[in-house]
């Protein structure tokens, strides 16, 4: 005899429902702005690598473990090191990238969920397992969409987590019906809900603003009953729809079943969905066996550094770092390896990266020189810099007695350590006194092409922060990176316009 459950209720009312219980409790990820920014870039179509670089550096964490997974040996086919998230995104594509980010920052938003109820950890547990399946299932085939599969197979659970987090009661009553009926938790969710898991999780990736190729991909994939019969690949969604829901089904069974009875559910499910992957169930099994392993190693690795020493927290730039020649060399390691084959705009970026990184700068900018206009103008910036800062960094190019004339004038790299100094004021223009007045130290590095000016790169350190200097093994590095940039540009210099002029529009 079956339970007496409420009837199913109007589909709005649990939105509406829901909604209330975000805006009570926050986002569940706690991270939708560092999704808008990061689909942003993705999706824009000006500045998309320079704007993707910009939104990882903006979270310290994430730019250290987008270069550890850059440099890791699933990336290794591309046989080289990457210093820079400016060479990453370069090397593996604003998507791959931003893929990754969105991976990489789910997992940091569902282990902050993990303080709510046991069922919202075990949900959390499953998410995060599901990825990992996922990347070793995607790293068994030739195709390169690895990290969009990851973020499909966390986000392929979305509709659990979110009505276990913010509805425990009406979850319950899904859990409750869906055991009492012997009916799958959609069926058993549209009864209580009016909605199934899978129609609430493309709702929410819809109100984040996820890509619409991520939110078509968060449904069910039923494996196909006649695989006997000859099958056209899927198309793209489908298949990342079919991984998702294989790699969540062998996660629920690593994270649910005893070890008796998982490995025989374990290879139903792989032969079940071997041949719509177009892969061997052994294969699949394989894939399946390392994520478990990896995923058992990472705990050990997070307990062990537990025990012996809590990991710092990274944090926004405290002045320059104590390894800003490493830094430095790197830096310019990854513009020798790009400047015959990327545009100018990537190079600058690089540089502009490297110098913010290298001197842990508050801001880093670069300006670049209008010469119909007759002004230098900000164009890109790293650190402290709005969009509506970056409008107002302009001034006229005609020769004046400040400090920005006399570097561009004399193609010197000009560091001034006290810009607060009594005697300098003088010295520095009013659009810098108007917008940059809160530096104590700044950098000035010179382009020159043919003995002219085309822009400069800025740095400053903010009066927060400790007094910092140059050293002449510094000097030597930054020079290099500056001749490195002009030399960028004078590949790709036609018709007398600069070529970082045209990328970067």
């Amino acid at each position: 005899m079956t339970n007496q459950i409420s009837p199913a209720i109007n589909p709005e009312k649990t939105l509406d429902l829901l909604w209330t219980r975000v805006r009570q409790r926050g986002d569940l990820p706690g991270f939708s702005k560092v999704v808008t920014a990061i689909v942003g870039a993705m999706q824009g179509e000006d500045d998309r690598e320079f704007n993707m670089t910009r939104t990882v550096l903006s979270d310290p964490t994430l730019t250290q473990r987008v270069l550890r997974l850059a440099n890791s040996a699933m990336y290794s086919a591309f046989g080289q090191s990457i210093n820079t998230v400016s060479k990453a995104v370069i090397v593996l594509g604003t998507e791959t990238i931003g893929h990754l980010a969105l991976g990489l920052k789910l997992i940091d938003g569902l282990s902050a969920a993990s303080l709510g109820s046991s069922d919202t950890r075990s949900e959390m547990e499953r998410a995060v397992m599901a990825g990992q399946i996922a990347r070793q299932v995607a790293s068994s085939t030739t195709r390169r969409d690895t990290e969009e599969v990851v973020v499909c197979s966390i986000l392929h659970s979305l509709g659990r987590l979110m009505v276990s987090f913010y509805l425990p009661e009406q979850w319950a009553e899904v859990q409750e019906r869906a055991t009492s009926n012997n009916i799958s938790e959609n069926e058993a969710a549209h009864d209580v809900l009016g909605l199934e898991l899978d129609e609430i999780g493309r709702l929410i990736g819809k109100r984040w603003g996820l890509p619409s190729g991520l939110v078509a991909s968060l449904k069910e994939m039923p494996p196909r009953v006649d695989a006997d019969a000859s099958h056209e690949p899927l198309e793209h969604s489908e298949w990342l729809a079919a991984v998702s829901t294989m790699s969540t089904r062998c996660a629920g069974v690593l994270c649910e079943d005893d070890a008796a009875s998982a490995e025989g559910d374990l290879a139903e499910i792989a032969e079940n969905y071997a041949e719509m992957l177009g892969l061997d169930s052994a294969v699949v099994l394989s894939a399946v066996d390392a994520a478990q392993k990896a995923s058992e190693d990472e705990t050990l690795a997070q307990q062990g550094k537990q025990a012996n020493e809590p990991e710092a927290q990274m944090s926004l730039p405290l002045g320059k770092p104590a390894d800003s020649i490493n830094i430095l060399k790197r830096g310019v390691g990854d513009m020798h390896d790009e400047v015959a084959t990327a545009s100018t705009g990537q190079v600058m970026t690089v540089a502009l990266e490297t110098v913010y990184q290298g001197l842990g700068l508050s801001r880093a900018v670069a300006f670049l020189r209008n010469h119909d206009e007759g002004k230098y103008v900000a164009r890109m910036c790293f650190g402290e810099c709005t969009e509506e800062m970056l409008a107002r960094l302009a001034f006229k190019d005609a020769y004046q007695p400040d400090v920005f004339h006399a570097a561009l004038a004399n193609d010197k790299m000009i560091f001034v350590e006290d810009a607060q100094a009594p005697g300098f004021l003088s010295k520095l223009p009013r659009w810098w006194r108007d917008e940059l007045s809160t530096a104590r130290s700044f950098v000035i590095l010179p382009l020159m092409l043919n003995f002219h000016p085309v822009g400069f790169m800025y740095g400053d350190w903010d009066a927060s922060l400790p007094p910092s200097k140059i050293s002449q093994q510094e000097v030597v590095l930054l020079d290099e990176l500056r001749a490195l940039v002009v030399k960028a540009i004078s590949y790709r210099n036609k018709n007398d316009e600069p070529a970082w002029t045209r990328t970067m529009r």
